[in-house]
């Protein structure tokens, strides 16, 4: 077996054995005379097999490119050999269009934890009408339990959660269920607790400084290899787990001033890749720029990623629902249900609009032309969105069972990708909190502080006994899906609504296309009722507290076409006059054209 290593500052490099090998003497690695900085060595060894690397007498570091950390963070790496595991499903993928995702923690999606748990519950997913599965990251982080946002490693999968095999069994089951599998990726930083990257090389530059400290090294001497180790991880997702795609996390803090941004070569790559394999990859960025380049292709000077998410429209979305106004809602909330359909007929509602947030203008407008909807991910909650709240709560804390009902046919009748988060589709009433395993007393308490200077900010008012402590396993335990709810009353009938609804959206699938006259919406602020006209399909919705609304159905300057009632949730019996449907209040129709 080949081991290779980058060290560039190095003047000395052994690998020792660990485990099993421990008694073997080590072995030198010599300088690659290809490869400035690059170090190897033959040697046999098989999957499984525990080394470490040492530099210039150093202590025994982990492989940055391990696959397996089986000690976590910090131990030695493990050799994995990927051609031994037995792949039981053949999989021709799944493309992005036409996508539903399901944001799935692997850690509370079940109260084990881990792959193989989660993976026995993918015949709910399946059944509901999801498309792939978007798994928050699965890389080695301190402990056991934690977001993921952490990792240090990143070619490694969590040791607790099953390892490299577990994550290959769960992607290989959903597979078998026609489920597609996303992984989130953290190129912006690593964690602060058993980084060692920086004992290999510059990986790390102070040219730019991000909220986690010294930036990802993607411009300044040596950023060549950097750029290779982070794109290199990612097409190792996609080849050996069979991995369909891939969110990248807070793409914003990717400082590169390079012609060529990181996230064009990383898209090319993986295009690259697509086509070696013959089957669909993509990149979903998490971007709060509103910059049209992310998705713009190659051709005309853009990223070429293949998605974003969309903040905006779950910003404006969660301002009309729920009245909110701190923070970044402040903008969204002046005026709500217009904002909300600018979302949906514009992407970006700061599209170079003026933003009170930020104190400046922000964003650039979509060109519909160029950037199909479906490159545009929306979603009613989010693990930011929940766990970036003090107490985690869900929408299901404060609405009523129609405002949910609302928010699911918005979502998923948008022209957008719709993106659910774990549990929204029977209204958990489970909380979504920040929690964290780290075993370094003093990183804990550090992450403790901050986390309380960040809800100060925030204007909380909460006491300290309601404060859910991060390092606290039962803050983690707490946000376990409890797998009773969807069995019973009121949680089975939003249930059913999200199924009816997601079985709607395959029967008669929402245009595509860059055709911007393809989605309309009408709206009345004071009334707060909205038409969203998205294809032959209409979302008529009332968010109103206890007024009904009869809402016209029809395009101004056209005749009112003949409709029916495909689905409605509340007092929505579609009549209402010629050309109106009538829309008890916090209710929703769903209504199709008769050819």
């Amino acid at each position: 077996m080949l081991f290779e290593l980058w060290a560039p500052g190095a003047g000395r490099v052994v690998l020792q054995w660990a485990g099993g090998r421990a008694a073997e003497p080590p072995l030198p690695l010599e300088r690659d005379g290809e490869r400035d900085g690059w170090w190897r060595a033959e040697a046999p060894a098989h999957d499984g097999d525990r080394y470490a690397y040492r530099i210039d007498g150093g202590p025994p570091l982990p492989d940055p490119r391990a696959a397996r950390l089986p000690e976590g963070p910090g131990g030695p790496g493990a050799v994995v050999d990927h051609g031994r595991f037995a792949w039981r499903h053949s999989w021709p993928g799944r493309p992005l269009p036409g996508a539903v995702l399901y944001e799935l923690h692997v850690g509370t999606y079940t109260a084990e934890g881990t792959f193989d748990a989660a993976a026995e519950r993918l015949h709910h997913l399946a059944h509901l009408g999801i498309t792939h599965v978007s798994l928050m990251p699965v890389c080695p982080f301190p402990g056991t339990h934690g977001w993921g946002y952490d990792g240090i490693a990143p070619w490694a999968v969590h040791e607790p959660y099953g390892g490299p095999d577990g994550l290959k069994r769960f992607v290989d089951a959903a597979h078998g269920h026609g489920l597609g599998v996303v992984l989130d990726v953290v190129h912006n930083h690593l964690g602060p607790s058993g980084n060692h990257l920086p004992s290999f090389g510059p990986y790390f530059t102070d040219t730019h400084h991000t909220p986690w400290g010294a930036a990802v090294n993607l411009d300044a001497p040596g950023s060549d290899e950097v750029r290779r180790y982070f794109i290199g991880s990612a097409l190792a997702w996609l080849r050996d787990y069979r991995i369909d795609g891939l969110r990248l996390d807070a793409v914003h803090a990717l400082h590169d001033s390079r012609a060529r941004h990181f996230l064009a070569e990383l898209s090319a790559a993986v295009d690259a890749l697509a086509g070696r394999l013959r089957r669909p990859l993509f990149l979903i960025a998490e971007s709060d720029r509103n910059d049209p380049a992310t998705t713009a292709p190659h051709a005309s000077g853009g990223h070429g990623l293949h998605a974003q998410w969309n903040d905006d429209f779950h910003h404006a979305l969660h301002t009309a629902l729920t009245g909110e106004s701190h923070g970044y809602y402040a903008d969204f909330a002046r005026a709500p249900v217009a904002a909300l359909a600018k979302t949906l007929t514009g992407g970006f509602f700061h599209d170079g609009t003026y933003s009170s947030f930020r104190g400046r203008t922000h964003g650039a407008p979509l060109d519909p032309r160029r950037t199909p909807p479906y490159r545009l991910l929306a979603y009613a909650q989010t693990h930011d969105q929940i766990g970036n709240r003090a107490l985690g709560d869900r929408l299901t804390a404060a609405l009523s069972p129609g405002l949910l009902a609302c928010a699911a046919a918005l979502v998923l009748c948008s022209p957008f990708t719709p993106m659910l988060f774990m549990g929204e589709e029977w209204g958990a009433r489970t909380p979504w909190q920040y929690f964290t395993d780290h075993p370094d007393p003093e990183l804990a308490e550090a992450v403790r502080a901050g986390r309380r200077r960040e809800f100060a900010a925030h204007d909380w008012s909460g006491t300290d006994a309601d404060w859910p402590d991060p390092q606290d396993p039962a803050t983690r335990d707490r946000c376990v899906l409890n797998w009773s709810e969807p069995d019973r009353a009121p949680h089975a009938a939003l249930l059913a609504w999200y199924r009816t609804v997601l079985g709607l959206r395959r029967e008669l699938p929402a245009p595509a296309g860059p055709d911007p006259a393809a989605t309309h919406v009408t709206y009345d602020e004071d009334a707060r009722w909205l038409l969203l006209r998205n294809g032959s399909v209409r979302v008529a919705v009332n968010l109103a507290r206890d007024t009904v609304a009869d809402i016209p159905v029809g395009t101004e300057g056209e005749p009112a076409p003949e409709l029916r009632v495909l689905a409605a949730w509340g007092e929505a019996d579609g009549a209402g006059g010629p050309g109106m449907v009538r829309v008890g209040a916090e209710s929703v129709v769903i209504l199709g054209e008769i050819p």
